[in-house]
Parts: structure tokens; sequence; C-alpha cells
């Protein structure tokens, strides 16, 4: 099965994070059977057999890249089935693109906080949680000034958790490629 990882806070090659080639080797060493980097912002695909080894594989990558580069960021899991399911969903398919800067997806622990009533927007106004499922919330972010808002900042202060955001092409663009 392929699964994905989101990180928070790595973008391969900047400091305490692991190059593209440190990246892929820690999830290989810790047992998947393939990994591909996606980007350079900290989203992986590999694949193991089951949800379980997935975990283990994930864990076991991650202290590897805590002692090699000193990464100590969490990643959020999904497997890329289920990512083909929330593409499915078109959850942005009443936002007119035009008017907002970007749409997000952001990615929480199995163990968050329960959000509140939705839609929710922050006080600035750059940021408007839209929907949720279980484990992501979709969002739209605006520019204020020459600032676009932060969907993952608000959602961390908001829960008090932490959380890894994407740009929702990103996912569209890992489901098309890798899916």
């Amino acid at each position: 099965m392929k699964y994905a990882v989101f990180f928070r806070n790595l973008n391969l090659g900047r400091p305490r994070c692991p190059t593209r080639a440190q990246f892929e080797a820690a999830f290989l060493g810790a047992g998947a059977e393939s990994a591909v980097s996606f980007l350079t912002n900290g989203t992986l695909v590999f694949e193991a057999r089951n949800k379980t080894l997935a975990r283990k594989v994930l864990a076991q990558a991650s202290q590897t890249m805590a002692a090699e580069c000193g990464l100590r960021e969490p990643g959020f899991l999904r497997r890329v089935h289920h990512l083909g399911h929330l593409v499915a969903l078109d959850p942005f398919s009443g936002v007119e693109r035009e008017s907002v800067y970007e749409v997000c997806v952001t990615f929480l622990d199995a163990k968050h906080p329960a959000l509140p009533a939705l839609p929710l927007v922050s006080k600035r106004e750059d940021v408007e949680l839209l929907s949720a499922t279980e484990g992501e919330v979709f969002s739209v972010c605006r520019a204020v000034g020459n600032t676009p808002g932060s969907p993952n900042a608000f959602l961390e202060k908001l829960l008090g958790t932490p959380a890894s955001t994407r740009a929702w092409n990103t996912v569209v663009r890992l489901v098309q490629k890798l899916g």
C-alpha cells in the first residue's frame, strides 16, 4: 500500500532538514519498500504492507532524521488511497479561486482536540476554515497587505497542537502522479 507523509517545517536541504537523498534513505532504511520525495516541502510517498508497518517506518525514519540532521518535527501519515477520496470530494468546488490567495489542506494528528463549528474566520480575516474531515481541515487564505494568511499557524494556535499544511494543488498533483 502507498502512504504519504506530510512533515511539519521540513524544507529539503535547509538547516536541520535532510537532503532529498537523506529523506528517501531514512524511509528505505526504516523498511519502506519504496520512497519518493514529492516536491521540496517535506512530502514523501512510500510503500508498506499495512498501516502498522507504515507507522513503524515513519517512527524509525523520524528517529534517523533527528540523529542525522536534527529534525524534530512531526510527520502526518495518510494512505494515498485516502487522499484520492479527498480529491474526489472536491472540497473547494464552491470557492472562487481568483478571490483567494490559496486553497489549502491541513493535516492533523489522529488525537487532535475537537474543532469549533465551521466555517470559522481568523481575526485578521486572512484565513477561513471551511470544512473538515476526521483528520484534515480545508481552508482558504487571503493576502492582507503583502502577507498571506497561514492556516497552519491559525490551527496550531486554535487547537494547541502541531499540524502541517499544504496547498491543495500539492495533494491533487501527488494523487495524479503517485496514486
